[in-house]
């Protein structure tokens, strides 16, 4: 039976969804975020379409999205999807589906600004209502374009937030006070438990299978990416954007997967820091010690 068409109208934004394969969590890596920074920002030079707001989560995906014409959103979805797929399972080292089957997309006016503006709201507040931050600000959505009106070299403000105020600065203003009043929806619990009784037995019954040489996942070490020049600039210039905290006199940027919303979570990773830096050099006395990295690979995200 062939795929029902989509319903797609001009005029019209879509929030788009999309998930890794069997919902797994193979967006972590802050390389494979990079790329995936890439791959939107080619697809916005080759279809020139709108993009509203952005969120890469963990395993998951969220766009709002307005393509210069409407049968071009098929064509978007498909090349960033078959992009990101490829560019992902060789990193990763794994074969098959990277994403869980087709984009969910729902469409709306972009006259309606109620339902813009709670669009916007929900995309932007995924990280706070999953936990990964205590706020609105995150590395890997286009939040901060909105909040501090910056330039991530892919947003574009929807026409309903410039509808909120006579200038950008009010327009901003009213949006986070917009944001601050956030409260998510409580999730149905789940009154089916097909199979979780009987999940374990056969879990542990189960014989271990075992993988050829050519199936075996090989250590991190041994998986680098080539660095691109390109992929880190788009990457740089989107986080440097949106993340909460700027550019730090004397460190410079801090380049980790998320940023914290508190001066104390800054001041442990300077002290964090420095007891790296001492514990290289100690030893680096000996012959057969490392160099110092000019990166600090702590992420602040662990704090």
């Amino acid at each position: 039976m062939p795929r029902p068409k989509r319903d797609l109208k001009a005029g019209f934004c879509y929030h788009i969804t999309v998930r890794c394969n069997n919902r797994e969590f193979r967006l972590t890596r802050l390389e494979c975020r990079e790329v995936f920074l890439y791959a939107i920002k080619k697809a916005h030079d080759k279809y020139r379409f709108k993009l509203y707001a952005l969120c890469i989560m963990s395993n998951h995906v969220h766009y709002l999205i307005e393509p210069q014409q409407p049968e071009y959103l098929p064509r978007i979805m498909h090349w960033i999807n078959w992009y990101t797929a490829m560019c992902f399972n060789r990193m990763l080292n794994r074969t098959g589906h990277f994403w869980e089957k087709r984009y969910h997309s729902t469409g709306f006016a972009n006259t309606d600004q109620r339902r813009a503006l709670n669009t916007l709201r929900y995309i932007h507040a995924n990280p706070k209502v999953v936990g990964m931050q205590q706020g609105f600000f995150y590395d890997f959505s286009n939040y901060g374009t909105y909040d501090r009106l910056s330039n991530d070299g892919m947003t574009q403000w929807h026409p309903a937030f410039l509808q909120l105020g006579q200038t950008l600065e009010e327009c901003a203003a009213k949006y986070r006070r917009f944001c601050q009043k956030y409260r998510p929806k409580a999730k149905p619990e789940t009154r089916n438990h097909w199979g979780s009784r009987f999940l374990p037995s056969v879990v542990k019954g189960a014989k271990a299978k075992k993988l050829s040489p050519g199936q075996m996942s090989l250590p991190w070490n041994k998986q680098k990416v080539t660095e691109s020049t390109e992929v880190h600039e788009v990457a740089t210039k989107f986080i440097q954007a949106n993340c909460y905290q700027p550019p730090v006199p004397g460190i410079g940027f801090i380049n980790a997967d998320y940023c914290v919303e508190n001066e104390a979570g800054i001041n442990v990773y300077k002290l964090l820091k420095a007891l790296y830096v001492m514990f290289y050099k100690s030893l680096h006395e000996r012959r057969d010690a490392p160099p110092v990295p000019s990166l600090f690979p702590i992420s602040i995200a662990c704090l």
